[in-house]
């Protein structure tokens, strides 16, 4: 069994697996190969690799060599490339046209965005590692952009009143940003469509703002869902009243396989008085903001609105270290006590976050998703 680790994109600074991680494979007698210069941007140098057991090889080499391909991103992997197994965050149920590449490749892919929220996974769940990290490196660019303090200030020039931050979505990155904004010394206040997560929020020292006539959001695994027109309408409302105080606004909201919902127009960023700024952690999926544009910092009107859709790889040390863990913990449902690659698909996790097989569409997800573009799709082939 053979293990490659791809160098991401120049916009990744992460790697699927530093040298501890690969340690911990190499000790059980598995080969490790990873491209050189993999883990540069996450300060693991290619002699810490090979110190772990591992071997640097290009990046033709593991494409032809590795069983198993370990990347965050799908990039630039050669359509010649066929019967691999691969690994990584790949949002299937958004970048649905690439399904049909990964049957005609006969790509073993495994998507861990689509993990199912159980306790068994929770070890496995790079989503939350990863939101986690970016809710706090929200926080502290906020706060470097934010042209004024975010603590109270009282000097003998004069006090500085504390800067007002409104994050929108308590969910794992919401609440980190909720937080460090607190640590920060800011004034906060926090809207979610699930009233659960009022007490996470008051615990934290922030004041949850509420709408009545929520949709159950229970089983969404923290993302948002869909509402009805009456309570958007009423979480516009509300929305628009917290944006004319706030100085800063951290966005989270995201829903489950569709683009993320649009909570702050343009209009209503319009009222945020200058200097204001907006950290948009749904950039990748839309964004929450009319004007978001994912990896690119926008000025509307003398509000400056950055889209973060990647945050987690501003902090790619312990991103990496915390996603190889991740990673680390999903192998082990796929990799026997002799090393053999063995998927078992009647194992929850493995049915779920196997997209493809052996020329199959195996996700139900991802099969209703192409029944609802091709109504003709004759694929849907879920194991058990």
């Amino acid at each position: 069994m053979t293990i490659g680790i791809l160098k991401e994109p120049l916009f990744e600074s992460r790697v699927s697996l530093l040298a501890g991680e690969v340690a911990a494979l190499t000790k059980n007698g598995i080969q490790v190969w990873v491209e050189a210069d993999a883990g540069l941007k996450a300060f693991c140098m290619d002699d810490e690799y090979i110190a772990s057991g591992a071997a640097i090889k290009t990046r033709t080499d593991i494409f032809e060599g590795a069983d198993i391909l370990l990347c965050i991103h799908y990039n630039e992997i050669p359509f010649y490339l066929k019967n691999k197994v691969l690994i990584g965050v790949y949002q299937p149920l958004i970048n649905i046209d690439q399904v049909e590449d990964w049957n005609n490749q006969l790509l073993t892919v495994f998507s861990l965005d689509m993990l199912p929220r159980t306790t068994k996974a929770q070890s496995m769940d790079v989503l939350s590692s990863q939101s986690s990290i970016a809710g706090y490196k929200a926080a502290i660019l906020a706060a470097s952009v934010y042209p004024r303090y975010f603590p109270m200030m009282m000097t003998a020039a004069g006090s500085c009143s504390p800067a007002k931050v409104l994050v929108l979505g308590a969910g794992v990155a919401g609440l980190q940003a909720v937080a460090t904004s607190r640590r920060l010394g800011a004034v906060v206040e926090v809207f979610d469509t699930r009233n659960e997560a009022k007490q996470d929020v008051l615990s934290l020292g922030a004041k949850f703002v509420e709408v009545e006539g929520t949709a159950d959001a229970s089983k969404a695994g923290g993302y948002a869902v869909d509402q009805s027109e009456e309570f958007k309408e009423r979480q516009k409302m509300r929305i628009a009243e917290s944006i004319k105080k706030a100085d800063v606004v951290i966005t989270t909201a995201q829903i489950f396989g569709k683009k993320a919902p649009i909570l702050v127009t343009a209009d209503m960023i319009s009222t945020m008085r200058p200097g204001s700024v907006i950290i948009d952690l749904a950039a990748a999926t839309g964004g929450n903001t009319e004007v978001t544009a994912d990896n690119v910092t926008i000025t509307h009107g003398n509000v400056t609105i950055i889209g973060a859709g990647n945050l987690a790889s501003a902090a790619p040390s312990d991103a990496s270290k915390l996603y190889g863990k991740n990673v680390l913990n999903f192998l082990k449902t796929l990799i026997d006590k002799e090393g053999s690659l063995t998927i078992d698909f009647a194992d929850s996790i493995v049915n779920n976050t196997c997209i493809t097989h052996d020329g199959k569409v195996i996700s139900q997800m991802v099969n209703n998703k192409l029944s609802t573009i091709n109504p003709n799709h004759g694929n849907i082939t879920q194991l058990h």
